[in-house]
């Protein structure tokens, strides 16, 4: 077994919570709609989750996903309006969901390394308007996600790890090892509150990253806050916010590599200017970087900048999966930035009350792509403040508060 019994029930157990706890603006009622989406592979934790829905009492409907032979018949296989249509059914769905907790486990990553990145693209857009219904009911508190990885011997293998090696560090990053991680995951994600609300406090008018290989700076943007995870991610030590994507400038550079849509992507560099990437670079994977920037206006834009503390995070390898890279501690913890979509939820205001004419307003990014770039370098972070003081905010893979 990859986990033993005891690690499985702890795993469900927290991401039950985890959906729970994601969920702003009111608390899951008994009959609550719920999807409970898996990969084959997480099939026994995805029985161990089914069972707990059900007694709390939620209505459930269990999806296994199809196997990512499927993608590439389909992908391969579709005429334009095949590629670019939403399954009968599928929106009125959604729209009945209050939760969604999704479990994966990939047995094959590079599935679509053959596809035509444009193509991707474009039944990407076409979905679009599925996510938008998940994001406005999230918005108005009525509904809440969750996601996490489960160990297969695919994501070891990528990871160049054991299979055993690869779950001892999901066990260790998502406190399987602990009696009560439920009660952990509290104690950490009320510490890493904490600093975001001292962020919060420092009225941050600019933030600039240095390293060995990069200067880059983004604008946070009016109307702005830091957050946490919440319980959206397990695991999730990120603090993060979507800033005003108009004022990023500088150069970016992804030391640690992804995988994505079948393609393997190394050493990723991005040169920002008045907002937009005008050059991109990587050592692997490059026409298709470029082809993911150009799926649509907002693709080339940032729509997300993260810090991740070490002090919280014990993900030490690479993972072979950008849930878990994206909150990667190692030795000086880490910085990502998504080009793409923003969070809404990042607004310091009434979230239910931003609409598309406002987020424009206020240079929150909008796309069908949202792709975390993670930098693990050594790194500072200086925060230029409304009133022209600058602070530094973190450095040696930790805040400085």
């Amino acid at each position: 077994m990859i986990f033993s019994k005891i690690q499985l029930a702890r795993y469900a157990d927290v991401m039950v919570w985890a959906m729970e706890n994601a969920r702003r603006g009111g608390k899951f009622k008994k009959y609550d709609s719920v999807l409970l989406r898996y990969d084959r592979a997480a099939a026994p934790l995805a029985a161990a989750v089914y069972e707990r829905l059900l007694k709390k009492q939620y209505l459930t409907t269990a999806r296994a996903n199809s196997e990512e032979a499927f993608a590439r018949i389909f992908y391969t296989c579709a005429d334009e309006k095949q590629l670019c249509s939403i399954a009968a059914g599928e929106k009125e769905f959604q729209e009945k969901l209050n939760g969604l907790i999704s479990l994966r486990a990939p047995e094959d990553l590079t599935a679509l390394k053959h596809t035509d990145p444009a193509r991707l693209g474009r039944a990407a857009v076409a979905r679009k308007p599925l996510r938008e219904i998940m994001d406005r009911a999230e918005q108005a508190g009525a509904f809440a996600w969750t996601l996490c990885n489960y160990p297969t011997e695919e994501l070891a293998s990528k990871a160049g790890l054991s299979l055993k090696a690869y779950a001892a560090q999901v066990a260790k990053a998502c406190f399987l090892n602990e009696k009560d991680p439920v009660k952990k995951w509290k104690e950490v994600m009320a510490q890493i509150a904490d600093i975001g609300a001292w962020l919060n406090g420092l009225n941050i008018e600019r933030l600039r990253v240095e390293t060995a290989s990069m200067d880059f700076e983004v604008l946070l943007g009016e109307k702005r806050q830091f957050i946490s995870g919440g319980g959206n991610n397990i695991p999730s030590f990120e603090i993060f916010t979507s800033p005003d994507w108009r004022g990023t400038r500088g150069t970016y550079y992804a030391d640690l590599s992804s995988y994505r849509s079948g393609n393997y992507v190394q050493g990723v560099k991005l040169e920002f200017k008045n907002g937009r990437v005008v050059k991109a670079s990587a050592r692997q994977g490059q026409e298709f970087l470029r082809k993911m920037l150009a799926m649509d206006k907002g693709a080339s834009q940032i729509g997300e900048f993260s810090l991740t503390d070490r002090r919280f995070s014990k993900i030490d390898k690479f993972m072979a999966d950008i849930l878990f890279d994206e909150n990667f501690g190692g030795k000086h913890g880490n910085c990502h930035i998504a080009v793409g979509a923003s969070y809404a939820d990042t607004f310091a205001g009434e979230v239910s009350k931003l609409d598309k004419k406002a987020k424009d307003k206020l240079g929150f990014n909008d796309s069908s792509l949202h792709w975390d770039l993670i930098n693990t370098e050594e790194k500072t972070v200086q925060a230029r403040l409304k009133d022209g003081r600058s602070v530094l905010i973190y450095e040696n893979g930790r805040f400085r508060h």
